[in-house]
């Protein structure tokens, strides 16, 4: 492609709201352009990058063994009801009604329609295990896009769907699904870490994220300095154990702590430490209210509140909610003297707890000398906290680390959570009907590339891996007016194309420092500059990655374009 003849609009200055290295260069080398807030069109060399790892995700799908198709973006709110999530999504879902007002929904995710193609066309046990998947633009309100493209309201997802007869089958797919992202994420050149998640809205058990290592990623993966182990944070097990000191129990005191809400606050007006205060949160769990009680220097997760409860919404109670359950503020909060109406759960390391600090359920004061037991009572004891840095790792190899992550893919064991909800059965081999049991794997495909422009890049530029560049070679001629150093350009632009190289001729009027520039920022592996060696039929190479040049015969070049390239 001739420089001269493409879209490349490159920018000098950063753009004022992009907040990341990924956004920012890939705004600036002309690779992307925002449309709204969270939408962005793809420019050429955006487009380019998309289809090369398209590409890949599409090579290692049909390796494993998945079939591609296109389903609708646009569904209709039934099937979204059938299967329960059109009440219990969010306000992430897009929705929208025709002129007959006739509700819809813009596709983030294709369960219910899968579910239903599958339920209509596959009768018998005979055409399962089936594997189903596409490539296709999603849609999700988020209430605050950011990062370009690793946070939008439109994307472009990989999403794919198994099938099964038994939980053996989906196990198979299931691993093989996971090598496939393996092999993907690698290809891409990416440092990541499969790691133990929960399936959040989709729904279902047994679920892996796919973890891109970056400082600006928006989740924390816990991990073993002394093994493989990781695990989303959220899902991380905590397998601490806790002793009761054997100090003399103390009798329960209320006392005055005027304007004392956080437990910083409390612990220094009382002078105790936080490890011996009870923090105290009211959750919605559906439709029940959950006084959930942790340490005082730990931090409740909702996560395993959640699944303690098996339940499909949690969150925070409201100061409104709150003032009427509770008849207190936030900050009072405590379990003791609490009505049936609000079940008490608390983290196992609560109940150690000897002479603790809680709130009194009322404004300015809190209760001292607390023991749990004696002074009130607990449902459940459970683990229901975050884990630490520092903490023993869950597998029971060394210690717990922190790091960031870009998530960039999530596979699911779905089980039956689809197909009991909108009636997917098939004919086993006695003639009985039998619910499918369903899988999904799912990757963000416009987010990886941004995960990847995140991870290659350095100050001048982007640096794209081979496998996913927007072309091989950036061929360059330093002086347009001179006619040897042209025409010797001109002579392997074609040659080059001709190898097989995917060349970008930069042929454009400009200064050299502009080309340079031009050529470091956009980050082609491999630039090739005709100058003024050009009548000895002598090039410089210069490698993107290394910054490493050398002087090249032409007789020589594709040779060592290929070497470089490989």
């Amino acid at each position: 492609m001739r420089q001269s003849q493409s879209f490349i609009p490159t920018l000098r200055e950063v753009p004022a709201d992009a907040e990341v290295k990924s956004h920012q260069l890939l705004l600036r080398a002309g690779f992307i352009r925002q449309s709204a807030s969270g939408v962005y069109t793809f420019l050429p060399l955006g487009q380019r990058v998309l289809q090369k790892v398209e590409a890949i995700i599409r090579e290692e799908m049909n390796r494993a063994g998945a079939i591609e198709l296109l389903m609708p973006a646009l569904q209709p709110a039934e099937l979204w009801q059938q299967s329960g999530r059109w009440y219990s999504y969010g306000p992430e879902l897009m929705r929208l009604k025709d002129r007959h007002e006739r509700d819809f929904a813009l596709g983030p995710t294709h369960e219910e329609m899968i579910t239903v193609l599958v339920r209509d066309e596959v009768k018998t046990y005979k055409r399962l295990p089936l594997t189903l998947y596409q490539i296709q633009v999603k849609f999700r309100d988020e209430k605050r896009p950011r990062f370009g493209l690793l946070r939008g309201r439109e994307f472009i997802m990989k999403d794919a769907y198994s099938f099964h007869t038994s939980q053996e089958s989906l196990d198979e797919t299931y691993k093989k699904m996971y090598e496939a992202y393996s092999n993907i994420f690698r290809r891409c050149g990416l440092n990541f870490r499969a790691v133990i998640a929960d399936s959040g809205a989709i729904g279902g058990k047994d679920t892996h994220e796919f973890m891109v290592l970056s400082d600006i990623g928006e989740d924390t993966i816990a991990y073993s300095d002394a093994s493989d182990y990781a695990a989303n944070i959220e899902m991380a097990p905590v397998i601490t154990t806790y002793e009761k000191s054997d100090e003399p129990l103390r009798d329960l005191e209320k006392v005055h702590t005027p304007g004392q809400k956080t437990i910083e606050q409390v612990a220094s007006y009382l002078q105790v430490t936080p490890e011996k205060c009870i923090k105290s949160l009211l959750f919605k769990v559906d439709d029940r209210y959950v006084l959930v009680l942790v340490r005082g220097d730990h931090e409740a997760n909702d996560v395993k509140v959640k699944n303690l409860f098996d339940a499909s919404i949690v969150e925070l109670a409201t100061p409104e909610e709150t003032k009427q359950v509770m008849n207190c503020e936030i900050g009072s909060l405590g379990p003791i003297g609490v009505g049936e109406a609000v079940t008490v759960v608390a983290d196992h390391a609560v109940k150690a707890i000897v002479n603790g600090v809680c709130g009194a359920n009322e404004e300015g004061y809190h209760y001292i000398g607390v023991n749990p037991e004696r002074d009130f009572t607990v449902a459940q004891y459970a683990d229901l906290r975050f884990i630490q840095e520092g903490d023993p790792s869950p597998d029971g190899k060394g210690t717990i680390r922190f790091a960031r992550g870009i998530e960039v893919g999530h596979v699911f064991k779905l089980g039956t959570k689809y197909s009991e909800a909108m009636n997917a059965v098939y004919l086993d081999e006695n003639g009985r009907s039998q619910t499918m049991i369903m899988g999904c794997y799912g990757i963000g495909v416009s987010r990886l590339v941004a995960a990847i422009a995140e991870q290659f890049a350095d100050e001048n530029g982007l640096v794209w891996p081979a496998a996913v560049a927007p072309f091989d070679v950036h061929l360059i001629s330093v002086n347009a007016k001179n006619d040897e150093q042209r025409q010797l350009a001109d002579e392997w632009y074609e040659k080059l194309g001709q190898a097989g190289l995917e060349v970008l001729y930069d042929d454009r009027p400009e200064r050299a420092g502009v080309k340079f520039a031009d050529s470091d920022l956009i980050g082609i592996p491999i630039r090739v500059t005709v100058g003024k060696r050009a009548s000895e039929g002598i090039v410089e190479v210069k490698v993107r990655q290394t910054g490493e040049t050398m002087e090249v015969s032409v007789n020589e070049l594709i040779d060592t374009i290929r070497r470089l390239l490989q």
